[in-house]
């Protein structure tokens, strides 16, 4: 009979990692095929129905994003570094672009910002609401779920209309996006859909984040402070929900951000229910700023830069140099540090995704002490990426 010894040592030469199991407790293995953990998986080490250790166990998604984009020309990475996360695949997007502008020196056209702003918006709203279906099915309150859903279909059909794709755009480019919005129909379309979402808030309000149960199932879990949030890496509405003020369009603004007007939300418990709340504040504002972005409406001028060299993209070349660019997301500050050394594809471009301090250490430290009934709560209210942790 194989001894417990044996296989830790045979699993250590193979470069794995196994730890012993002692007396009273046992190994769970919660994901990928878990609906809760979405390509993901977590191995619990449980004592009863107490999670005594978690060890977070990515690499189902590993696809190399990073690495591959250095063997295509730039504008094919568009194509390729959206997939870091599909939620919000038009962040990706915006900040390899934005870096990429910034060494070429390219001055982007203020249409062109206030279309990104407008799309980066749009996806918020459309993570938000993906996000509040994936939550309500932790939850049980598979209605607001399919709501969720259904609201969130809106928003697609307006991506579809206006880039050609539902979830992956390829829109944002360096120098601009691909095409310019459809028109003043489209616009009224997004208006009223704007208007159309907010009105359905209140909906939510009472059948999740006002409902007795999220409150019973969310409160004082997955408690993490301020000091915790900033040593770790937080960043996003998981900081923000420890009483940290800090968001990249307020801190250090980009495109048409400070152009509007918009509130912070942040709370001060740092538990899985203020993170669902300042998520559900901040909904209510990116509406908001769509709003005041459609009553601004789009500048006149071009789409995106004139240049002679864009004719020929397979051979489009970016002078040396280096730029990071970031934005903020709703999983959390989102960056890319992109090189070039002067040729027609990048020398290194790095992500700097929220998901990796989310979704590895913060979590496995949350998770001990948790329920296993818990578990799937506690993962959805840090909203992470799992392909950011596997890119």
């Amino acid at each position: 009979m194989v001894t417990q010894e044996e296989l830790i040592r045979e699993a250590r030469e193979n470069g794995m990692e196994l730890y012993p199991i002692e007396k009273d407790t046992y190994e769970l293995f919660f994901g990928p095929q878990h609906m809760a953990t979405e390509n993901f998986s977590i191995i619990l080490k449980m004592d009863g129905n107490r999670v005594v250790k978690a060890i977070a166990n990515p690499g189902f998604l590993h696809r190399g994003f990073e690495k591959l984009a250095e063997f295509r020309p730039w504008y094919t990475n568009i194509a390729l570094l959206l997939r870091i996360c599909v939620p919000e695949s038009d962040v990706p997007e915006a900040i390899y672009s934005m870096a990429v502008d910034e060494i070429i020196g390219w001055e982007v056209p203020e249409r062109a910002q206030w279309i990104r702003t407008v799309v980066l918006e749009m996806a918020r709203v459309s993570a938000y609401l993906f996000w509040i279906m994936g939550l309500s099915f932790k939850l049980g309150v598979y209605t607001a779920g399919q709501w969720a859903a259904a609201y969130r279909e809106r928003f697609m059909r307006l991506f579809e209309e206006l880039t050609g794709g539902r979830v992956y755009h390829i829109y944002t480019i360096p120098g601009g996006v691909r095409r310019d919005i459809p028109g003043d129909k489209w616009l009224r379309q997004l208006k009223d859909t704007v208007e159309y979402i907010k009105s359905k808030l209140p909906d939510f309000d009472n059948l999740v984040f006002e409902n007795y149960i999220t409150y019973k199932r969310m409160e004082g879990i997955g408690v993490m402070d301020k000091k915790f949030a900033l040593a770790e890496g937080v960043t996003g509405p998981n900081l923000r929900a420890t009483g940290v003020a800090y968001d990249v369009r307020k801190d250090d603004p980009y495109l048409f951000y400070p152009e509007v007007d918009f509130e912070v939300p942040t709370l001060k418990e740092g538990d899985a229910l203020a993170r669902a709340l300042v998520r559900r504040y901040e909904l209510e504002q990116d509406l908001y700023i769509l709003e005041q972005l459609l009553e601004m409406g789009p500048p006149s001028g071009p789409y995106k830069v004139e240049d002679p060299r864009l004719k020929n993209l397979p051979r489009f070349k970016v002078p040396a140099g280096d730029a990071f660019a970031h934005v903020e997301s709703t999983k959390g500050d989102f960056g890319a540090y992109v090189v070039s050394d002067g040729g027609n594809k990048p020398y290194r471009v790095h992500v700097r995704g929220p998901s990796i301090a989310h979704g590895i250490r913060v979590l496995e430290q949350l998770l001990v002490g948790a329920r296993i009934a818990d578990v799937p709560v506690i993962l959805m209210s840090l909203d992470n990426c799992p392909p950011d942790i596997d890119r």
